[in-house]
């Protein structure tokens, strides 16, 4: 039998004819020239410029909703800097964080020390020892030179939140170490004690979404590098763009759509990528991000998803009562309290995943909550049952 992969690539020509390179729609793809972030990667050079001069430069945080390029911006200002910094000799790092994968403080500096030559292992010490081993590493010029630092702390939020502010506190209180942090949110200073505030002392540059115009820029240079010469029909980047204008002006979502409507006109042998393949991309793509979002919620949620799948077949107006109670039949003796379930609701809706409106039943009568689904409800029953 011959290899069935050598075959789809001598055979079938249809993803030739589509990609000619799909890598550059990844989000992750650092392109040459980042279009509409010039500015923000000014104001970054700005800040860290004093490094080249020996100088631990100022903490920095990044702000603005996913999808509007802030970990681009930051990996292409480190790039920029390196690249200066060995043509002129200054012994400087740049480490990238990704606090999603990196949860705790020990985790974080440990893979520091990791990138820095020293080894820690990824358990078994205590919090102390990671800390000193790495801060030794600069009180003792172990490179043989003045070692400065600058770590990139990406959705710091999420470490922030599960971990505290001892991170930050480390980071800021050693010698010729800097951080950027990078947040979604303009409040995440909520997050960080007093002292941790005082001493992290950053410069904020904001993010602004994207409008359409500008995403349409982004997807015509990534175009050009992706997709072979007259496969995409004239409406598609325009529609990727307005598409993604609507969701908060998210680079990412625009990226998405155009890859996935560009595989979805090789899984059908089309020769051109048009807008029904666009639309079509927009349907997977919340397909997925729905199912991702369900398989990860707690295991209360899910049943109080479940209740109201349930309820929602029996065709019932959905009442935050009845709700309840057809979560209490489902969950059984491990149900949580009438009072949680609010807490609940309110999670999904911020979710998307249902809507509520509170009615007013008349007079004496009360106010009540109506719940309705939002999601596709064979999606979700497809979801929950594979859970």
């Amino acid at each position: 039998m011959t290899n069935i992969f050598e075959d789809l690539e001598n055979g079938d020509t249809s993803f030739q004819n589509i990609f000619k390179d799909k890598t550059t729609l990844d989000h992750r793809f650092l392109p040459e020239k980042l279009v509409h972030r010039e500015e923000q990667i000014k104001q970054i050079a700005k800040y860290w410029i004093d490094v080249l001069n020996d100088v631990t430069p100022s903490n920095v945080t990044l702000y603005g909703k996913t999808g509007t390029g802030k970990t681009a911006a930051s990996k292409f200002a480190r790039e920029q800097l390196l690249d200066v910094a060995s043509r002129k000799k200054v012994f400087v790092k740049v480490e990238y964080i990704r606090c999603t994968d990196y949860t705790t403080e020990y985790q974080v500096l440990a893979q520091l020390c990791n990138k820095l030559g020293r080894d820690v292992p990824n358990r078994g010490w205590t919090k102390g020892e990671v800390v000193n081993t790495f801060r030794d590493i600069f009180k003792t010029n172990a490179f043989g030179k003045n070692l400065h630092l600058i770590v990139i702390l990406d959705e710091i939020d999420i470490l922030l939140d599960k971990d505290g502010d001892g991170i930050l506190y480390t980071l800021t209180r050693t010698d010729n170490v800097s951080v950027l942090s990078i947040s979604n949110y303009l409040d995440f200073k909520n997050l960080i004690k007093s002292r941790v505030t005082s001493s992290l002392n950053d410069k904020e540059i904001v993010f602004p979404p994207y409008g359409a115009d500008q995403l349409s820029d982004i997807l015509f240079e990534r175009a050009e590098l992706s997709f072979n010469e007259g496969v995409l029909e004239s409406d598609v980047i325009p529609l990727c763009s307005a598409m993604a204008a609507k969701e908060e002006g998210d680079a990412r979502y625009a990226l998405d759509l155009l890859k996935n409507a560009g595989e979805l006109a090789y899984d059908e042998n089309s020769e051109h990528v048009t807008s029904e393949h666009v639309r079509m991309a927009k349907d997977r793509i919340e397909h997925n991000k729905v199912s991702d979002i369900i398989s990860t919620l707690p295991l209360q949620q899910q049943r109080v998803l479940e209740a109201i799948l349930l309820l929602t077949k029996q065709d019932d107006e959905i009442t935050s009562g009845k709700l309840y109670d057809s979560y209490v039949e489902l969950s059984k003796k491990d149900a949580v309290t009438y009072r949680r379930i609010f807490d609940f609701i309110n999670e999904l809706e911020l979710l998307g995943i249902i809507s509520t409106n509170t009615i007013s039943r008349g007079r004496g009568k009360g106010r009540t909550n109506i719940i309705k689904l939002q999601c596709d409800q064979d999606l979700l029953e497809t979801t929950l049952y594979s859970i």
